[in-house]
């Protein structure tokens, strides 16, 4: 195991620089601190002696470890000065030629040991490399903002990184309080990558009218447990800045229809409106400062209360094998609901609901995730939709495939239900007033608001996530990274709810798969080809954890 770096060079002092200094002075380093600007180091060297004061007055350093650490900053005014360094982390402004210069430069300074770690996000560890005299010697350290306070670091591995360079990196991430995962070189690294689907997919959404940009950024908070909307978090990253890595990505990936930048945000990025920093971009902020003034968007509102007994529905069929109808049959069965399945006798009572959640598309259209077909199950073993209060989940398909010219009213939502806040509904011209009303009743029976979007294989958040998890396994099938880094990155660098494997698996990828291949069918496109890492583990009956085995391995 590689000992940590015990002199770090850090070249920029901007708020990625600083941040990256503290955490090297807190370490126990020798930290050197550079930037061409005079003003700009000497800025950058007070935020990180004020960084650890705020850190010893919020305890997670006592008051003598800060002012020790503090000792160990030493800003100095030439490159030159690197020279004793072991380690030297580079976040200067992302510009190709701007690195090769200062790459180049360092390669005559340093030693032949030192390790030269990029922070970029946007370039390629490769590229940077190619001017180093010795670029076996580069990596990526790629810190998350702001660095003193995120868990993640990401350490990447270029075409040349040696093994030696990788673990020094490593061991000084660790020794600076991150949980350290490895990715190869490539667009967005892993983090970055895996979770591009999150702000595309819902500008489609956008763009094709499913839901506007208020309803899409709830669903995501309120069903899926995100902290922030996409369209909340692009406006903090900058909309200007994500059409530019928007653009790059596409641009490296020679044209991937799963990264292709969408036409709103060329729109908005001409129009100025790029985000918090102009007041303006996807919501509209209010000035810094001025009291009383609204929020950009109302408060989510707190899980609605209703009685069963009172509403006279008691009775409820749920038809279909699935993790959700499981857990839908478990929540409605706990709130009061009697439950029955398709084959059960009725006794002359007719059921309010009848929930559908194994709908394939009529005449055994759809494929298996092993590639076969599957026979037509509609209406097999079930009653047929009575009186119109027919709930058909949107899974294998949209509600007008599903349905076609049926009464029924269309849903979606994913596991683990009980985390949910909020249940998205479909509906079209043919639907019935009765099964919408009556669908409305029975999830505010179960604690969930509704959010009526319109038609698509997932509706919102299923479309969403679904792609995020397709994303990741194309990660993983490439060998970008391994599972569990996938989705420690995904949690610790982005604040998802869950990772996006361990989601899949709660979900049941054979769900997942059914998403993604109507999605394909009715697109016709081959931003929603399945992952064949997916395909894979789906034919082999790892469908997640109610099989036991999915991308990880569960005890039964």
């Amino acid at each position: 195991m590689s000992r940590p770096a015990s002199i770090i060079g850090v070249l920029g002092a901007g708020t990625m620089g600083a941040g990256i200094a503290q955490l090297a002075c807190r370490s126990g380093a020798r930290t050197l601190l550079h930037d061409p600007i005079p003003e700009a180091l000497h800025s950058g060297a007070e935020k990180l002696r004020a960084g650890l004061q705020r850190e010893a007055a919020r305890g997670r350093l006592s008051a003598e470890e800060a002012d020790a650490a503090a000792v160990r900053l030493e800003a100095v005014d030439s490159l030159e000065a690197f020279a004793p360094c072991e380690l030297i982390i580079e976040a200067v402004p992302e510009r190709l030629e701007l690195k090769h210069e200062i790459y180049a430069r360092l390669s005559e300074i340093v030693s032949e040991e030192c390790v030269l770690a990029t922070n970029t996000s946007s370039l390629l560890v490769t590229a940077i490399a190619a001017a180093a005299s010795r670029p076996e010697r580069v990596v990526g350290m790629h810190f998350f903002n702001p660095a003193p306070l995120m868990r993640l670091l990401e350490v990447v591995a270029g075409e040349e990184s040696s093994p030696e360079s990788l673990a020094l990196a490593h061991a000084t991430g660790e020794a600076m309080g991150k949980t350290v995962i490895r990715a190869s070189d490539g667009p967005g690294f892993l983090v970055n990558r895996c979770n591009r689907p999150f702000g595309l997919e819902a500008l489609r959404l956008a763009q094709e009218q499913i839901a506007d940009i208020e309803t899409i950024d709830r669903v995501c908070r309120m069903q899926g447990g995100f902290r922030m909307g996409p369209f909340e978090l692009m406006d903090l990253v900058g909309v200007d800045t994500g059409f530019e890595i928007s653009k790059s990505f596409f641009a490296q990936s020679f044209g991937e229809p799963r990264w292709r930048p969408s036409p709103i945000t060329a729109r908005y990025v001409a129009a100025g409106r790029h985000g918090r920093k102009t007041g303006r971009g996807y919501y509209t902020y209010p000035p810094a400062g001025e009291v009383g003034a609204a929020r950009y968007r109302p408060e989510d509102p707190e899980p609605p209360e209703s009685d069963v007994q009172r509403s006279g529905e008691g009775v409820i069929v749920i038809a279909g094998h699935g993790t959700l109808a499981a857990e839908l049959r478990e929540a409605a069965g706990g709130v009061g609901y009697e439950i029955r399945s398709p084959n059960d006798p009725t006794g002359g009572i007719l059921p309010a609901l009848i929930i559908d959640c194994d709908r394939d598309p009529p005449g055994g259209q759809r494929g298996s995730a092993s590639g076969e077909r599957r026979p037509d199950r509609r209406g097999q073993g079930r009653p047929a939709p009575q009186g119109g209060a027919y709930l058909v989940l949107c899974a294998a398909g949209s509600l007008g495939v599903l349905d076609p010219e049926g009464s029924g009213v269309g849903f979606h939502a994913l596991a683990p239900f009980a985390d949910a806040r909020l249940v998205e509904l479909t509906r079209n011209e043919s639907s019935s007033p009765l099964a919408a009303a009556r669908a409305e009743r029975f999830f505010k029976a179960l604690g969930k608001h509704v959010a009526w979007v319109g038609d698509a294989p997932g509706l919102v958040l299923g479309r969403i996530v679904c792609q995020v998890i397709n994303e990741s396994a194309f990660a993983l099938g490439e060998g970008v990274g391994e599972a569990r880094d996938i989705d420690l990155g995904m949690v610790l660098g982005l604040s998802h709810p869950h990772g996006p494997f361990e989601w899949a698996d709660a979900i049941g990828l054979d769900h997942v798969l059914a998403v993604l291949e109507a999605l394909c069918d009715e697109y016709r496109e081959e931003r929603y080809r399945p992952a064949p890492a997916l395909r894979r583990l789906a034919a082999a009956g790892r469908l997640g954890r109610a099989s036991g085995a999915g991308f990880f391995d569960y005890e039964t």
